[in-house]
């Protein structure tokens, strides 16, 4: 249940600014991981927020702005594929979310992180986990982060059309695997995850001789 109590709990402690940050982009084949801080007003109540995947399109879109509006800062960043290849997935995660929080303006005492890791963060960081469905600063930076990486992948649509990416967000759908056996992978493809995805029909294919 969304509601104050985590957050509250550590103003009770003492903090004085607290961030949320979640990334969007964990799972799809393709892109960056993006992720986003939000610091919001104590307290505030923000009609219809939630954790971005129960959310709609249009919703997400509502509230993004609605949270850009209200917020007391916010930052969105990204790690990108080579990254993601180089260190892991989670790793990358952690990276673009610390680099989300190293970009506001407002340094928090304390950020909420989503998920059961919190590593490396330069100041003090909590791992909530399901924190998306339960605190209202993270929930925030679910939002911004997913919504900022769908637009990604609509731009990317214009550069490397017959993909897809404006639909499926670089997820593995059944179009989007169709389209990387037909067409070969492009840049924005995560080699380790083909792999692991489509195995040895993208290994029959040769389709890695040209990237």
């Amino acid at each position: 249940m969304l509601n104050w109590d985590i957050e509250n709990g550590f103003f009770e402690q003492g903090a004085e600014v607290l961030c949320g940050c979640d990334e969007a982009g964990r799972g799809p084949l393709a892109g960056p991981v993006f992720a986003a801080a939000v610091i919001l007003p104590r307290g505030i109540e923000i009609e219809g927020l939630n954790d971005s995947k129960k959310l709609s399109e249009a919703k997400r879109n509502e509230l993004c702005r609605r949270i850009k509006e209200v917020a007391v800062d916010f930052a969105v960043a990204h790690a990108e594929v080579y990254e993601i290849e180089a260190i892991n997935i989670l790793n990358a995660s952690m990276l673009a979310m610390r680099r989300a929080i190293q970009k506001l303006k407002t340094v928090p005492d304390i950020a909420l992180i989503d998920g059961n890791v919190a590593r490396d963060f330069h100041i003090k960081a909590v791992p909530v986990i399901k924190g998306d469905g339960k605190s209202p600063s993270i929930a925030a930076a679910s939002i911004l982060a997913k919504v900022e990486r769908d637009n990604f992948c609509g731009e990317m649509e214009k550069f490397y059309p017959g993909y897809g990416f404006a639909k499926h967000k670089g997820y593995a759908t059944k179009a989007h695997k169709a389209a990387i056996l037909k067409l070969g992978p492009c840049p924005l493809h995560r080699k380790s995850f083909l792999r692991k995805t489509l195995g040895d029909s993208i290994e029959q294919q040769d389709i890695w001789q040209n990237w």
